[in-house]
């Protein structure tokens, strides 16, 4: 039985918010940790006075911190792990000897249901493997994807995949943009979200058969979500849509390449207003201007990728990002708990695979009406 929206009663309560989410965080990963990961958490709480925190790490480290903050003390436990997973420890080795770290005692609080969600900005293969034997797969995912945002001309845009996988088949790139589009709903809040899929031209004929496979995919089943087509490299900041679908190889080329081009601008911008006296007295004018275009396109602010497809919420805060950076992708977190994430995207999967399953019975029958021509 289906709600107005389209999904099944039992979907729908699934849907309603969590009261107090509960985040596990790997307090020693990142390059500032733990002060880092306890100043974000505080910042965190601060916004969210009903979520609940549960530190991974040495508890000798963190309990004078914790103290230093009752507001936070007073809603977090801290469970002590000695091991600590190094940065540049390969997966294959996190995955043998890194499971009561504080990363993998973090990712078990998901999979035994203490936490809700995990958060580390700790080393991202070791936590992609170690979320991977966990969680294990959502059914019917054929591959994870990451999922990141970023700020566009109106709002933000989301984009997947965006370095998990090389190449992506047909299937993948539809279970991406179905993941995509619940990731819009419940972390950004965008109600109806737009999807479109990264190509080299917006003509039909243009692009990877994967990628105008899922296309007509998408355009003979408009129920699904809403698909607007292709989105080219120069549109991604425009604002058209709100979720950006593509392979892994081509989705961390585009991410990266947006990301040097505004560091490269901000540089430009500095070099300008130094080279005259004429350019600094411009400076003096435009400078509330600059800092608020500063603060616009601030990483920090987009700070935390969802690891997308596990069995549970894993996020993913970048190593080198400082307490604010954290705050948010903690918040990410969150917000994802509270509205209902992983009911939503179980109940799109299903939607997918009777569609799927309908699609197939049509043509059989199709098949078995067709006349035959006698031999």
């Amino acid at each position: 039985m289906a709600n107005g929206n389209g999904l099944s009663v039992d979907a729908a309560s699934a849907l309603s918010p969590r009261l107090a989410p509960r985040l596990a965080l790997d307090a020693m990963g990142g390059d500032k940790a733990p002060g880092m990961v306890v100043d974000g958490a505080r910042r965190a709480a601060e916004r969210n006075p009903d979520s609940r925190f549960l530190f991974f790490g040495r508890k000798e480290q963190l309990d004078p911190l914790l103290k230093a903050s009752p507001f936070l003390c007073e809603r977090s436990e801290v469970r002590h792990t000695e091991d600590v997973i190094k940065s540049d420890l390969p997966p294959a080795q996190a995955l043998r000897h890194g499971r009561e770290s504080s990363l993998g005692r973090a990712i078990r609080a998901v999979a035994d249901g203490e936490a809700d969600c995990i958060v580390s900005a700790g080393n991202t293969g070791a936590l992609m493997a170690l979320a991977k034997f966990r969680l294990r797969m959502l059914t019917g995912i054929l591959r994870p994807a990451i999922c990141c945002y970023f700020i566009n001309r109106n709002a933000e845009t989301v984009l997947l995949d965006s370095g998990a996988n090389v190449d992506s088949s047909t299937e993948m790139l539809v279970q991406f943009a179905l993941m995509g589009d619940a990731f819009a709903r419940t972390g950004l809040g965008v109600a109806n979200p737009r999807v479109g899929l990264l190509n080299i031209g917006a003509e039909a004929i243009k692009g990877r058969l994967e990628v105008r496979q899922a296309a007509k995919f998408f355009e003979e089943n408009s129920e699904l979500l809403s698909y607007c087509g292709f989105v080219e490299g120069d549109d991604l900041l425009s604002g058209r849509v709100d979720v950006v679908v593509a392979d892994g190889f081509s989705g961390n080329i585009a991410l990266k390449a947006m990301e040097g081009t505004a560091n490269a601008m901000l540089l430009f911008l500095q070099e300008m207003f130094r080279s005259s006296l004429f350019a600094r007295l411009g400076y003096l004018f435009a400078r509330s201007a600059l800092r608020r275009l500063q603060r616009r396109v601030d990483p920090r602010n987009y700070n935390g990728a969802v690891l997308l497809g596990l069995d549970g919420l894993v996020i993913k805060s970048h190593g080198g990002t400082d307490a604010l950076g954290f705050a948010n992708a903690a918040s990410l977190g969150i917000n994802v708990v509270r509205r209902g994430f992983m009911a939503r995207i179980k109940e799109q999967l299903r939607q997918t695979q009777r569609q799927k399953q309908n699609d197939r019975r049509s043509a059989s029958s199709t098949s078995q009406a067709a006349p035959h021509n006698a031999p």
